[in-house]
């Protein structure tokens, strides 16, 4: 049995912190395979290594060098090294990989070198083989992952590799060039090893045990989830959830590999499993719902006309208006004669929701079109729900008894989640009382 381990960047902030992530990694002879992150924060007042790599290709750009701001990097990687009592040359590899940052004159590889640089060091601190993400992870012309083709190349360069270290966050582009995931994009490279490499179990090491079922600033009292579904997870983490990546999903998810949300500073805490549903194991105390999560800031256009129904093109034509604005659609639910369109907000300053009205008028003509700014969505999710009576009515009770008036619903066919809208003021009051109705 192979386990792949991930660890983010508040484990690998300082050699506290590493030495940490080694005894996890040693206490299990599975743990074969290593993606690290770049190091995070320290504490609050910290800035994290990424962001400081971003800002060395910004000196880059205006001096042609980078020398005062990869001095910060340097600090960082020395002490740890020094610290860790390693006889590794962090001098050669820092000197190397500064000049390089001026020389490709590239944000995505300079961003890269955070996860390159730890990787190196947690390699030559564990003992095991660096593998470097660039000779794997591939992306296609358009910037897209090339899936198969990394599954192929993670088989091959792994294959006879018992133990590796890798960095996470990056691969190259088809010209050869170093190309990053979107941040967070760690998690992403964690999920393709463990599908390389045929893993049993893929453990993402973070500073919290597992997800909890809705966010602690609101609820903090918010349980810890024990298991979840893939499906489940997507609902959550699209509608802000963040613990995990939403991207890191698809590569284990078609091979059915679970994910096992873990605490570097609690291991023996056994966080959430993120399972295929064949996997899923019901308990006695399985919850109706399993997680909340919203968003705040959307705007909704309601349209009415009569006979909407019977007018063929109708939903096409409002869309059409959309997509000429470059404007992506939340959610869409409808009646007979209406039909709400959810957009977010950000995406309509300037004019654009004005312009966007008029084009709709336009196009389809309706009886009467209505503007509701400021709305929170916040979406009840969990496979249980199509199962359970009177799930709803007890959700909309909830939400009575606690004075929330909703303005929008919306239920997805799976029957996985039920969708409300409600305003921005009434977002935390509403997660709250969804929470208390529950769980």
């Amino acid at each position: 049995m192979v386990k792949v381990c991930k660890f983010g960047g508040t484990s690998m902030a300082d050699a506290g912190t590493i030495r940490n992530v080694k005894d996890i990694i040693l206490s299990d002879k599975s743990r074969a395979y290593v993606v690290v992150s770049a190091p995070g924060k320290r504490d609050k007042n910290d800035i994290k290594i990424t962001d400081t790599l971003y800002a060395c290709y910004d000196e880059v750009k205006k001096t042609g060098a980078c020398k005062e701001k990869f001095a910060l990097i340097r600090e960082r990687f020395k002490g740890i090294v020094e610290e860790l009592g390693l006889s590794l040359d962090i001098d050669a590899v820092l000197d190397r990989t500064e000049r390089e940052i001026a020389e490709y004159k590239s944000a995505d590889f300079a961003a890269s070198r955070g996860e390159y640089l730890s990787a190196v060091v947690m390699a030559e601190f564990l003992g095991f083989e660096f593998v470097d993400a660039k000779d794997m992870i591939l992306f296609d012309s358009k910037g897209k992952l090339n899936a198969d083709y990394t599954d192929d190349m993670v088989k091959t360069r792994l294959a006879n590799v018992k133990n590796a270290v890798i960095p996470g966050f990056y691969g190259k582009d088809y010209s050869g060039k170093i190309k990053t995931f979107s941040r967070g994009g760690s998690d992403i490279t964690g999920s393709i090893i463990a599908r390389g490499v045929n893993a049993k179990v893929y453990e993402n090491w973070t500073d919290v045990s597992g997800f909890l079922v809705c966010d602690p600033r609101i609820v903090p009292e918010a349980k810890t989830i024990n298991q979840i579904t893939y499906k489940e997870l997507r609902e959550l983490s699209y509608m802000g959830a963040s613990v995990l990546h939403a991207d890191a999903i698809f590569p284990v998810m078609k091979v059915k590999i679970p994910i096992n949300i873990r605490n570097t500073f609690r291991p023996e805490d056994k966080g959430t499993m993120i399972v295929p549903n064949e996997q899923y194991v019901v308990g006695d105390s399985e919850s109706v719902i399993t997680g909340i999560a919203g968003k705040k800031n959307f705007t909704v256009i309601f349209i009415e006309k009569s006979n909407m129904n019977s007018e063929v093109g109708f939903i096409r034509r409002v869309l059409s208006v959309l997509e000429h604005h470059g404007v992506c659609v939340e959610h869409l639910p409808s009646g007979i004669d209406t039909l709400s369109v959810v957009l977010g907000s950000e995406q309509l300053k300037g004019g654009v929701l004005n312009d966007i009205i008029n084009e709709i008028r336009e196009n389809v003509s309706p009886d009467y079109v209505h503007v509701i700014e400021n709305i929170s969505i916040i979406a009840t999710v969990g496979h249980g729900m199509a199962r359970r009576t009177g799930t709803a009515a007890t959700l909309f009770k909830a939400l009575a008894d606690s004075g929330i008036n909703v303005r929008m619903i919306d239920q997805g066919s799976s029957e996985l989640n039920i969708i409300v809208g409600v305003a921005n003021d009434d977002y935390e009051k509403c997660i709250r009382a969804i929470y208390n109705a529950f769980v």
